[in-house]
């Protein structure tokens, strides 16, 4: 066994968790031994949670963890366990609530949380505390020790607390509706709620910090197509989708040279932003530029698209074909520091007029706006540019992709953010969908070829003896995975499906929805569980519905199971999706737009989507399905399949004899076969 009494994150595969490997700090990975090591001492359990690109994690570790005398004192009263959040999704879930419970305030990364030595039940918790007092936070030394006696002397008190913590646990899961008839009163309410909280000059929702919420904006983009043939359409809805993603495009949450999304912007404007770039948040705003690039028309959502996808492929992409995690905020110990220019180097490295166009276009000849820096966010169009230099449009144009080539190849000389190059299941399972929606906008076959290859990749390293894993790291393949990596990956293999017909990824979904159904599933009650039936046992098992950084995975469970058994004609994916709905029926009602992925699954349930099969030949049955993908309709399903191909039953009938046609089908309903692609184009209308 190894020695407790020293740091043992070094053996850690977790970019994050070696980022604390050599604090001196004793350090354990959460564990049966850290656990043993508690039972046996009878120390509390202080628990730090974080992530490898949390720029406060990494305020608090150099302030406190690599501090020798506060190391001591954790090593003399805690036995301390570190934890990456995106490895074990699930502890970071339940101890989140727990804090937000016993201190009736959000939570946040760095966690931090202290624990009873025999149940791991929490009796005090925050979030980042500084070295001294500070902004109303006690200094963390003196908070080490006061927690500590609390702890030796309050057992009675302490055990009180955590009975009614628990208590609480039990009444947060939600009261299951299993007879209630569904109706669309919640698509109604959450379009009026969100109208309430925009910001009709900027976009978005609410106030600073803000966020971009890329499934409530698919929402309204659904809501404004389910009205187009009505006398008033819901242009509204669209303004609002499309308000928002304009001004993130021409904000400093968008990285104006390089491409991508950093994660949200600490103003109002859209400017300033926190600068770490999330996978996750990039594959589902790739989404939902694709999706609305297609609804308008707009060159702008689509050239948003073409470079994030460019910047995905170019700087997130591992060797074997899936994608890393995050890239951190800070490089040389500074956030945003990569990212941010001064003006004088930007005059010695441009011509003239490249420096007349980018600066006009970006701010420079306004005051800095980022620490004596400026953050390039777009301030003015490049028409109004153009009148002013007396110059084209396209020349103005021309100049301004110069000058971000140049300034892109000096960027790129200096010191990167750190990359966590850890592959995560789920995030991959979402970068798949979108890169998929993204071929199919911008007809990219290279797209195609990079969400095949990641597909295949998660296939052979992920996927092994019928059980899906979470996490590729140091080049192991570990923990169990949860709902989230289920889900999304069945999102992401239904997706692909539609943009390339393969049989061994419908089987694959397939294995995925019976793993779903047979592990996570609540029988009971409806909806699913975030952790397999099989699942190293913690304080509380839990099942939640609405979106938070990632969509929820019960909403994308039910939508995928949805979509899959009108496929398949399954009428047990299709009565799981319609439990899961129900489970969560009173808080959808109660709280509809903090459910924006649960609201498309409802209303998917509500009215069936429309399937098309086309058969025939591959390069036919592609060009027919192209044809259709030229039109917005959310609610369709469109796959090619070309003859040959190895199907299920309930799709072989669906067969052609000699020449390419189409079956078109609304839920469980399927009509004749359609022969010629204008009869197709005037049906899928």
């Amino acid at each position: 066994m190894s020695d407790t009494t020293q740091n043992q994150l070094q053996h850690s595969s977790s970019p994050y968790l070696l980022q604390h490997a050599d604090n001196p700090v004793h350090w354990q990975p959460w564990g049966e031994q850290a656990l043993q090591m508690a039972r046996d001492t009878g120390k509390p359990i202080l628990l730090s949670i974080g992530y490898s690109a949390c720029h406060w994690c990494h305020v608090m570790a150099h302030e406190s963890f690599e501090d020798e005398t506060t190391a001591a004192l954790m090593n003399q009263l805690f036995v301390n366990i570190k934890v990456d959040r995106e490895e074990r999704p699930d502890l970071d879930r339940i101890y989140q609530l727990a804090q937000q419970i016993l201190t009736q305030h959000t939570g946040g990364w760095p966690l931090t949380m202290f624990l009873s030595h025999d149940t791991q039940q929490p009796f005090f918790g925050g979030t980042y505390f500084p070295p001294v007092p500070r902004h109303g936070l006690p200094g963390f030394q003196d908070l080490l020790q006061r927690v500590a006696q609390y702890y030796r002397e309050r057992q009675s008190d302490i055990q009180q607390q955590q009975q009614a913590l628990m208590q609480v646990f039990h009444d947060l899961q939600p009261e299951s509706l299993l007879e209630a008839a569904l109706d669309d009163s919640p698509l109604r309410i959450a379009r009026e709620t969100l109208q309430t909280q925009f910001d009709s000059e900027f976009g978005g929702f609410g106030g600073a910090p803000k966020f971009p919420h890329p499934r409530t904006l698919e929402f309204l983009l659904r809501q404004w197509r389910a009205s187009s043939g009505a006398e008033q359409p819901d242009l509204h809805a669209l303004y609002m989708c499309a308000l928002t993603l304009t001004r993130m495009a021409e904000g400093g949450i968008y990285d104006q040279l390089g491409g991508g999304f950093y994660r949200y912007s600490v103003d109002r404007y859209w400017m300033i932003p926190h600068f770490e770039k999330m996978l996750y948040d990039n594959a589902e705003l790739l989404r939902i530029y694709a999706q609305t690039a297609i609804a308008t028309g707009d060159p702008l959502f689509k050239r948003i698209t073409h470079e994030t996808a460019q910047w995905l492929l170019r700087d997130m992409r591992a060797p074997q074909g899936s994608f890393w995690s995050t890239l951190d905020a800070d490089s040389e110990g500074h956030e945003g520091r990569y990212y941010v220019w001064d003006n004088a180097q930007l005059m010695r490295l441009l011509t003239p007029g490249e420096y007349a166009v980018f600066s006009r276009r970006f701010g420079l000849d306004g005051a800095p706006n980022f620490e004596s820096h400026w953050h390039l966010h777009s301030y003015r169009n490049l028409d109004e540019i153009a009148k002013e230099l007396n110059l084209s449009t396209a020349d103005a144009e021309h100049e301004l992709q110069h000058a971000r080539q140049k300034l892109l190849a000096l960027r790129a000389q200096r010191i990167a953010p750190g990359l966590d190059n850890k592959i995560l299941t789920a995030w991959n399972g979402l970068l798949i969908a979108g890169l998929c929606q993204a071929a199919r906008c911008l007809n990219d076959t290279s797209l195609i070829e990079a969400a095949c290859t990641a597909t295949d990749q998660l296939r052979a390293s992920a996927w092994q003896d019928g059980r899906l894993y979470a996490v590729q790291a140091g080049g192991q393949t570990q923990f169990p995975a949860y709902l989230d990596d289920h889900a999304f990956l069945l999102a992401g293999l239904l997706e692909l499906l539609q943009t390339r017909w393969r049989s061994s990824d419908l089987q694959w979904a397939i294995e995925l929805a019976e793993t779903l159904l047979n592990r996570f599933y609540d029988q009971e009650r409806g909806g699913f569980y975030f952790t397999a039936d099989d699942h190293e046992t913690l304080i509380h098992r839990s099942k939640s519905f609405a979106d938070e950084a990632t969509p929820s995975g019960n909403a994308i469970a039910a939508q995928s199971l949805l979509r899959l058994g009108y496929l398949l004609g399954e009428p047990r994916y299709l009565h799981a999706a319609e439990q899961t709905l129900r489970a969560d029926w009173a808080a959808l009602q109660d709280h509809p737009s903090t459910h924006a992925s649960l609201l498309i699954g409802l209303e998917e349930f509500l009215y069936a989507p429309q399937l098309i099969i086309i058969r025939g030949a591959a390069s036919e049955a592609n060009e027919w399905q192209q044809a259709l993908n030229q039109l917005y309709k959310p609610d369709r399903m469109v796959f090619a399949i070309p003859a040959g191909a190895e199907l299920p039953a309930s799709i072989a009938g669906k067969s052609s004899a000699d020449k390419t046609l189409a079956y078109v089908c609304h839920g469980t309903q399927c009509g004749a076969p359609v022969h010629t692609l204008e009869a197709l184009i005037a049906l899928g209308r």
